[in-house]
């Protein structure tokens, strides 16, 4: 099954630049997953379990690094990627 997810982080630190970079960084970082991003969200597609262990993962790591963040979710079934043509 295939998920999209429109994902955006707020750190509760006035330097908030370096903590959204990491994060998106960090999440490009894995195989499998298309991520795109722009000036208000990262979007992120690929299969469910994929995806939310990855997610999983790195809000876990955001939280343990930098403290206290908002992350704001949407979840949709399926991959709603624009296509590469």
């Amino acid at each position: 099954m295939k998920l999209s997810v429109e994902i955006s982080k707020y750190p509760l630190h006035q330097d908030y630049i370096p903590f959204i970079k990491g994060f998106i960084d960090r999440v490009n970082s894995y195989e499998g997953l298309k991520v795109i991003t722009n000036t208000l969200s990262t979007q992120i597609f690929g299969d469910y379990d994929l995806v939310m262990s990855v997610l999983n993962t790195e809000i876990k790591r955001s939280y343990e690094e930098f403290g206290k963040a908002i992350f704001v979710c949407k979840f949709l079934h399926g991959d709603l990627s624009p296509s590469d043509d």
